[in-house]
């Protein structure tokens, strides 16, 4: 099986799977201020303003704050309110004015003067093909109309009334047109406007004249304006004033301004002040402020309560935030329900995010969908993901494909994964490459990759370069590999340093490691310690050894107690079944003695078949005493071919019961050089007797 690199070839466009889904999507950068992009956000209008302006403007409508993350060069970095009236906001009251004004012509003020720039390329009859402009809706015509009506309405008064001229600065800032917005908002700021102040802010800002910006802010804030203080807040955070940007924050958060509430409990939560912060970022996200639903989330999580957590982390997901939908991904994975989390990861990824694509795709491999894994995995992994770049590596290694298999271990540690290099030593190690892994685990090793510091200890250690291996070992050790521990414990063994031998493998042992857990118990059991024996071996087997279990079995069984039986049976069973040959043998022996012959033949034949030489012997003995001493006499062989001194004994008996004394004399020769001593004392008598047979 094979899989593809790149977004076209290799992908079945007919796989439902694959039907609707979209290029991963770049996340932008920025910092965690959510701002809203559109220059209506920025815009503020006086109450004067406002009561001027009813009857041609209807109600105004703040909108809810945007939740796309800000670029620190953006004017979005220090605004994020709307005052004005939203005349295309959907849902917005609809503009209307009264019936002794004049409406004017119908333009669309995201025009421009010509009618053409901006013109929606979807309508049909666009400024485009020499039509008049036409709308999708009739409701977005007339507030069109409305719009370019009060437009000319605030030209002609703008001159004698501040306040018009505040107005037409804020259409104009809107439209983008700074040189005519700036004289009339410049008119409207130094009448004392304070709309027409945040509003000069604004587009000085987006001028790059910040200071000067922060001075009409100030102004602005001074007089009551919440976005104003919100923006003036940001720049002196940004600027490294945190008393003063703590201080105006706090205000805009206090007059009910969602920014100021999201950026006042993100300056809190940097100053530790947890509990002021979780209020104010619950604050923001009650308005419906995707990241302060996150950050909320986040900060319960932390504070142990995760149960409160989760409806605010599905908050902001279901508002399109991907960290949120990978977290809530993770979640539902962990307690297993796996459909929904696949969901939340599908659309993380498609909001942008490198690690929903890569947790997407592991979901995919464990439920069977390798091609679909690898899918995900190279989206993942072309947005810059060491880690898909890693599994599809592995992947294509299972598949028998080490040449893309190294091709993405490279993508991986060029993106900076340091598994890479390791993989690369792997895969190398298994092509016969010594040379070549050795380069690729000392890359990785330098970069602190602990496994690979304990696999390059490893081929040192092979290969007697004992002096070498030991630093790589203590390194990995030291930054937590169990392996490279137990290591230690063998090479300070090698040396005859039986107690920091006992050190390391303590170390390992603690950390799970079986056979550093066996080696304790066996030094222990050696002492005469057997409690604390018991207790080693124990560990071991609870974490898979079937040695430990065998003579844990063993222990426990000599101590003849009662109490024990069970545990004894337990241990040598699951040691039997792990394919421990002595363990079926006296699996089969305790099976024998309660008369099961059934089972001891099935133990007894396993423990054969896998070269126990006592398992033969047994064998031979259960199946003569029931009658088949033809296939008795084929294992008695094979145990006495292995050295079984009895078994020889046995063949010697019977061709010696059958008058084969040659064949005889043959078996008791070996059976008295293979013993033990009884049994070699008895082939000798036999040999004896032989002898004379022979000789008379």
């Amino acid at each position: 099986m094979s899989v593809i690199s790149g977004a076209g070839p290799g992908v079945d466009q007919d796989d439902p799977q694959w039907a609707g889904r979209l290029p991963l999507q770049r996340a932008r950068t920025g910092s965690a201020d959510d701002v809203d992009a559109d220059l209506d956000a920025t815009i503020e209008m006086s109450e004067a303003e406002k009561a001027r302006y009813a009857a041609a403007l209807g109600e105004f409508h703040p909108p809810a704050a945007s939740d796309e993350p800000h670029d620190p060069d953006d004017l979005d970095q220090f605004v994020d309110t709307v005052e004005l009236a939203q005349a295309r906001r959907p849902g917005a009251d609809r503009l209307s004015a009264g019936p002794d004004h004049d409406r004017g012509p119908v333009r669309d003020p995201r025009l421009g003067p010509d009618g053409g720039q901006g013109a929606d390329e979807d309508a049909p009859g666009s400024a485009e093909d020499g039509g008049e402009p036409r709308f999708r809706t009739l409701e977005s015509a007339l507030a069109a109309r409305e719009e370019a009506a009060l437009e000319e309405r605030c030209r002609a008064a703008a001159e004698e009334d501040p306040e018009a001229a505040s107005l037409l600065g804020a259409m104009l800032l809107r439209r983008g047109e700074l040189d005519e917005a700036e004289v009339h908002l410049r008119r409207a700021a130094a009448a004392g406007l304070r709309a027409g102040a945040n509003n000069l802010g604004v587009l000085l800002h987006q001028r790059g004249r910040r200071d000067e910006a922060a001075e009409w802010w100030r102004e602005a804030a001074v007089a009551g304006s919440a976005p104003a203080a919100h923006a003036l807040g940001l720049y002196l955070r940004d600027r490294g004033d945190e008393p003063g940007a703590e201080y105006w924050l706090r205000q805009a958060a206090e007059q009910g301004h969602t920014g100021g509430a999201y950026a006042y409990a993100d300056l809190l939560e940097h100053q530790r002040e947890a509990g002021q912060a979780e209020k104010w970022f619950r604050a923001a996200a009650d308005a419906g402020h995707r990241e302060a639903a996150y950050r909320l989330g986040r900060l319960l999580e932390a504070g142990g309560d995760p149960a409160e957590a989760e409806p605010w982390l599905r908050q902001a997901a279901a508002r399109g935030h991907a960290g949120a939908a990978l977290r809530l991904g993770v979640r539902l994975e962990r307690r297993g329900e796996r459909d929904e989390a696949a969901r939340w990861y599908r659309q993380s990824a498609q909001g942008g995010e490198p690690r929903a694509a890569c947790a997407l795709g592991f979901l995919l491999r464990d439920g069977g969908d390798e091609v679909g894994a690898a899918d995900w995995w190279r989206e993942a992994a072309d947005a810059g993901d060491g880690n898909a770049a890693n599994a599809l590596g592995a992947l294509h290694a299972s598949w028998g494909e080490p040449g893309m298999a190294e091709q993405w271990y490279r993508t991986a540690l060029a993106a900076g994964d340091h598994n890479g290099a390791f993989n690369l030593g792997l895969l190398c190690a298994a092509d016969g490459r010594e040379a070549q892994a050795e380069q690729w685990y000392r890359q990785a090793a330098y970069a602190g990759h602990r496994d690979a510091s304990n696999a390059l200890a490893v081929m040192l250690f092979q290969r007697g370069d004992t002096p070498g291996a030991e630093p790589w070992f203590s390194k990995a050790a030291e930054a937590g590999s169990v392996d490279a521990a137990f290591n230690l414990g063998i090479l300070y063994a090698g040396r005859g340093d039986q107690h920091d031998a006992q050190e390391w493998y303590a170390r390992a042992a603690a950390g799970g490691h079986a056979e550093a857990a066996l080696q304790l118990a066996v030094a222990k059991e050696r002492r005469g310690d057997l409690t604390s024996a018991a207790v080693r071996y124990r560990q071991a087997a609870e974490a898979g050894s079937s040695e430990a279990a065998f003579r844990l079995a063993v222990l426990l069984e000599r101590a003849a107690e009662d109490r024990f039986e069970g545990e004894v049976e337990r241990w040598y069973a699951a040691a039997a079944e792990a394919g421990h040959n002595r363990a079926q043998v006296r699996v089969g022996v305790r099976a024998a003695e309660r008369g099961d012959t059934g089972t001891a033949e099935h133990w007894y034949r396993r423990a054969a078949e896998g070269g126990s030489r006592s398992a033969a012997f047994n064998l031979g003995l259960l199946l003569a005493r029931e009658g088949s001493e033809a296939e008795a006499m084929l294992w008695y062989t094979r145990a006495a071919d292995d050295g079984h001194g009895r078994a020889a004994l046995r063949l010697g008996l019977i061709a010696a019961r059958r008058g084969d004394l040659v064949q005889a004399r043959d078996w008791c020769t070996r059976a008295a050089e293979d013993g033990p001593q009884d049994v070699a004392e008895r082939a000798g008598r036999l040999l004896e007797a032989l002898r004379a047979d022979l000789s008379a």
